[in-house]
Formats: C-alpha cells, sequence, structure tokens
C-alpha cells in the first residue's frame, strides 16, 4: 500500500510533467488541409476566405460533436456568428469535449440560456458612447471601434451584440465624427483601437487611420487591441510590422487565454511584431474548463514571457447574454492569483479585474494581502502565510525636533 508521502510525490511528478508538456511549443500543423500549398495556408487572406462557418463544414471535420454543440451551431446566428480560421481549428482535440479551444469558438445550446444579471451591453459602452463608435469611459483615453469582424468569434465575447451583427445591431463606424471628437477633446491622450478587429484591415487602410489619429497633437501613443496574432498568425507580415513601426508610440494587447494557443507559429508572429519595438501585453478571461486551473494558468503566463508578452489582465468574465456555461467563479480567480504571487516572477502575474457591470470600469480584484492596517502599522501577510509589520509612515512633512548641525566644509 503507497503511503500518502508516495502519492504525494507522484502527484507532484505529475504535475511537473504537465506543466512542462503545456509550455512546450508546437506547429499547429495541417490537419484536414495538408494538401493545401504553402502559398495558400500562409496566405492570411486564404485562411479567412476558407472559415468554418457552417453546421455542415463543422460536422464534416469534427464529426465528435455533442448534442449541445450541435444544437448551438444551429442557432449560432441568433448572438454570434460562428466562425474558425484553419489554423486555429487544428488546436481543437477532436476526442475531447471539454478541450479549451473547443470551449472558446464551437457555439454551445447553453447561449441561449439567459440569467436575470446578464446584459447584452455589460460594461456599459453604448451609455458612453458620444459618437458611434467611440466610448469615452475613463478621463484621458477612449475606445475606437473600427469594425465589427473578427478573424474567429469567441463564445463569450463581450460586444457579441456588436460584433458579426447577428443580432442585427448594424454597426457602421463613422471615421470622420470619431476623429473629429477625438481632436475636440485635449484630454485624450491614449486611443485604442478595437472592435471586432483592426488588424482584419489591409495595411494601407489601417496605415490611413493611424496617419490620422497621429495628426492628433495631443494624442500621445496608441493601442491596438487584437487577437489575429493567436487567430491568424500569417497576417503579422513582416510588412505590416514595418508599417506599425512608423507609428511609436504603438502598443499592441493580444488576448490568448490558454498555453495551447501559444503555438511556433504565433510565437514567431509576436516576434515579429517585438522586432518592430511594438511593447506587448496580453489580456485574458477566466474561463471555466478553459484556464481555470492555476498549473494551466502559471504555464500560460510564462509561455506567454516566453513570446515577449506581458500578461496584463486578467479579466473576470463579463455578465454577457449566454455566457454563464463559461464564467468561473471569483473565488476560483482569486485562488489563482494566490498561487501565482511568489510562485513565479512578477513579469508574469497580471491584474486580475473585473469590469463592473453597467459601466463602472475596470475595479482590481486581488488576494488579501493586508491583514490589518491603522495609524501605526500595516499588518500583511506573503505568499508563504507569515505575518509581517510594517511601521506606517505619518502624512505630511515628519517633523525633525531638533536642526542637523551641518559642518563647514574645507576649503582645499
Amino acid at each position: 500500500m503507497q503511503s500518502h508521502i508516495d502519492l504525494d510525490e507522484d502527484r507532484a511528478d505529475l504535475e511537473a510533467t504537465t506543466f512542462n508538456f503545456l509550455k512546450e511549443f508546437r506547429s499547429a500543423g495541417r490537419g484536414y488541409w495538408s494538401n493545401v500549398s504553402d502559398a495558400d495556408w500562409n496566405d492570411w487572406r486564404w485562411q479567412l476566405k476558407n472559415r468554418i462557418v457552417s453546421l455542415e463544414q463543422l460536422q464534416r471535420l469534427l464529426p465528435t460533436l455533442t448534442p449541445e454543440e450541435h444544437a448551438g451551431t444551429m442557432l449560432a446566428n441568433t448572438k454570434l456568428a460562428m466562425a474558425i480560421t484553419p489554423y486555429f481549428f487544428n488546436l481543437i482535440d477532436a476526442s475531447d469535449e471539454n478541450c479549451p479551444i473547443r470551449r472558446q469558438v464551437i457555439p454551445r445550446v447553453e447561449e441561449t440560456h439567459t440569467a436575470n444579471w446578464e446584459m447584452a451591453d455589460p460594461c456599459g459602452e453604448d451609455s458612453h458612447s458620444p459618437v458611434p463608435g467611440l466610448v469615452h469611459r475613463y478621463p484621458d483615453r477612449v475606445l475606437f471601434l473600427v469594425t465589427d469582424r473578427c478573424a474567429a468569434y469567441c463564445r463569450y465575447c463581450t460586444r457579441s451584440r456588436l460584433v458579426s451583427n447577428a443580432t442585427g445591431y448594424d454597426f457602421h463606424p463613422e471615421f470622420d465624427r470619431q476623429i473629429e471628437y477625438i481632436q475636440q477633446h485635449p484630454e485624450i491622450r491614449d486611443v485604442l483601437l478595437s472592435g471586432g478587429d483592426p488588424l482584419l484591415f489591409s495595411d494601407d487602410k489601417l496605415e490611413t487611420l493611424l496617419q490620422r489619429l497621429r495628426a492628433i497633437p495631443h494624442l500621445e501613443f496608441l493601442r491596438i487591441g487584437t487577437r489575429i496574432p493567436i487567430f491568424l498568425p500569417q497576417r503579422i507580415t513582416p510588412a505590416l510590422c514595418a508599417m506599425l513601426k512608423k507609428y511609436h508610440p504603438l502598443f499592441i494587447s493580444i488576448h490568448s487565454n490558454h498555453p495551447r494557443e501559444l503555438t511556433t507559429e504565433v510565437r514567431e508572429a509576436l516576434g515579429r511584431l517585438a522586432d518592430a519595438g511594438i511593447p506587448l501585453g496580453n489580456q485574458s478571461v477566466l474561463l471555466r474548463h478553459v484556464n481555470d486551473d492555476a498549473t494551466i494558468m502559471r504555464a500560460h503566463l510564462q509561455k506567454l514571457l516566453m513570446c515577449r508578452v506581458k500578461p496584463y489582465y486578467l479579466y473576470q468574465c463579463d455578465l454577457i447574454t449566454g455566457s454563464a456555461h463559461l464564467r468561473a467563479s471569483v473565488r476560483k480567480g482569486l485562488e489563482i492569483m494566490n498561487s501565482l504571487r511568489g510562485h513565479t516572477t512578477g513579469y508574469a502575474v497580471p491584474q486580475y479585474v473585473i469590469d463592473a457591470p453597467g459601466g463602472g470600469g475596470k475595479v482590481p480584484i486581488n488576494p488579501e494581502y493586508i491583514l490589518s492596517h491603522n495609524k501605526d502599522r500595516v499588518v500583511i501577510r506573503n505568499f508563504e502565510g507569515k505575518v509581517f509589520e510594517y511601521p506606517e509612515a505619518a502624512d505630511g512633512t515628519p517633523q525633525i525636533s531638533k536642526p542637523l548641525e551641518m559642518e563647514e566644509p574645507e576649503l582645499v
């Protein structure tokens, strides 16, 4: 009979093996498209043209569809269209109905179930939109929505009311009005281009927009929010990177949720962006049966750093309509964050946030490290659970009871 010590050692060995496996970089491969030429496969336009967008296509490629997936795909266009690039489809494990890639992009019938607290616009963007396609929720920055299209569609999308136009939102950005508003508000120093995905634009169209924004004197830096490097790494061409390099300071926030998404193709695409001098950050969403596990999360965050991407935010899943089956608990999120601090480099620790429902903005959510705090001391705990005291400093200028006597400098 095995002792508890032996069982603990076996468990630790299994966790280490799993962790190391998760951190390995692999190619997505060609899969069903093995006969496609290199030229076509590496052409991002070919990838878009050959996306999986119908139940018939999906059943042919993934005959192991569950009843929930089958029903969900039939109803996909009632909430959010389905689209999966061939490249990203190859990351799906056909033998695992709980595959973390599969759960993110294949519709499920649970999307039609709505809880009382769920909303079409959980972040209150429409109520903070002074002109169509522009969200001004924070004092010094705006969200500039440029399109309602993505390379593939995440089933938990915060903007599923708008993205793909499945709900008839009929989104039409008005670049002239959006840019005019920014010009008229000198307090705006930061513009985030998002949507939909800005990197679906051609190089020329995207550059025209960047040029117009760069011509506004009070804008200090620009950002692009994109999942293209994950869904469609073929889009990150040397020509695109050379164009983006002209508009520094320019930051890019990518969106990756699981270490399996970080393939050799993705690492190379992110490397091209980093070599162009573009600071890269990652935003993840905490998702049930996708990344709500400390080992998976730590492997993902460390793997991002190997791709030269700083983990930036870990979002609690927004209260988007039909997302309850993907929403992990805040309790689980705090447990994961507690497992990171002190157990991996600080560079790998994102800020866990809840985007306050209705438009309250991002609120940091942290484990309790401050145990008590008064005018004399702060009592804190570290990652090991040990408790320490730190003397509290008085606010204002410290009063020195006796002036220090300064000696005259000796003349040489």
